[in-house]
């Protein structure tokens, strides 16, 4: 006879209708912001290495005072997002490897210092040597602090963001060369931008390519960004992207006008990008059946789904 289910399937329900989950106490617009800043500062870093290395000096200005800057607007939305100072020193006093928190301020911190150090000395033209050794050392740095931001979601409980834990590094990755080149293309002159032309392409594709891998493996718990504000806030980021691209592809080598428009228009797509990823965490957070659903999809897997009778 046909099997029967030992007990019935289970509503989407909570306690008094509350949450399965805590929804993450991060504040808006200061968490949104500093991960936009990190992967804008990071890659800018990885930028102005470059432009030092084939000598294009304006950019390198561009990319050195960048990849300060956003170091530096990091630094302060993060303490901001901590509520007093002393809680970032304190998270200095202690190295924990398996804290994506502890090791993105360990990160940070030199990161920042370097970066400062390098912009400093281009603008002044002073120590030019130490200079350049620290524009090497963030350089270094760059690309993990473009991306560990990435872990520090995926790490928590939030559904949109650990079942993405794979994706999310090439989407904050690709993010933060889309905004990196683009602010190069906007303020550089554009006979010395291909190097962030390039970067920007290749950040979109990048981007583009894993976020809609979210959206395709992740079925339900992807469903967060298509929905709603996030949805909106994510679309309105693709097409930021596209546009961006396609202008870049067609028209951004020959149009100082049109290459600084694909820049802002790379810029803002990044930062859309960064809220609609943090919106769609805390909306998953919110609705039971997002972590239910999983759940009980991963114990089916295994084997251990529901109790069966024959009859």
């Amino acid at each position: 006879m046909k099997e029967q289910r030992l007990v019935p399937e289970p509503e989407f329900e909570s306690y008094y209708g509350r949450p399965i989950l805590k929804e993450p106490t991060w504040k808006t617009p200061d968490v949104p912001l500093y991960l936009f800043l990190g992967g804008l500062a990071g890659c800018s870093a990885v930028l102005a290495e470059g432009a030092a290395l084939t000598d294009r000096p304006d950019l390198e200005r561009v990319a050195r005072l960048a990849a300060a800057g956003g170091a530096a607007a990091g630094t302060v939305a993060l303490i901001h997002d901590l509520g007093r100072p002393e809680r970032f020193l304190k998270m200095l006093r202690v190295f924990k490897p398996t804290s994506p928190l502890s090791v993105g301020s360990f990160i940070l911190a030199p990161f920042s210092a370097l970066s400062g150090a390098a912009a400093a000395a281009q603008v002044t033209g002073l120590l030019p040597r130490l200079g350049r050794v620290a524009g090497s050392g963030a350089a270094l740095l760059g690309p993990p602090l473009a991306t560990y931001t990435a872990a520090l979601l995926a790490n928590t409980a939030v559904p949109a963001w650990h079942e993405a834990h794979r994706e999310l590094p090439f989407v904050f990755g690709g993010s933060g060369a889309q905004a990196a080149g683009g602010l190069a293309m906007l303020l550089a002159p554009i006979d010395q931008t291909a190097p962030a032309r390039r970067m920007a392409l290749a950040g979109a594709v990048v981007e583009l390519a894993a976020a809609e891998t979210i959206l395709r493996r992740h079925g339900l718990v992807a469903e967060p960004y298509r929905t709603g504000r996030p949805g909106r806030l994510i679309r309105l980021a693709r097409n930021c992207t596209a546009v961006a691209s396609g202008i870049t592809a067609l028209a951004g080598r020959r149009s100082r006008l049109l290459s600084a428009v694909a820049g802002a228009t790379y810029v803002a797509g990044s930062l859309t990008t960064r809220f609609g990823i943090f919106e769609a965490g805390l909306a998953s957070a919110r609705d039971p059946k997002y972590t239910v659903v999983p759940q009980r999809e991963r114990l089916a897997r295994q084997g251990g789904g529901s109790a069966k009778i024959d009859g």
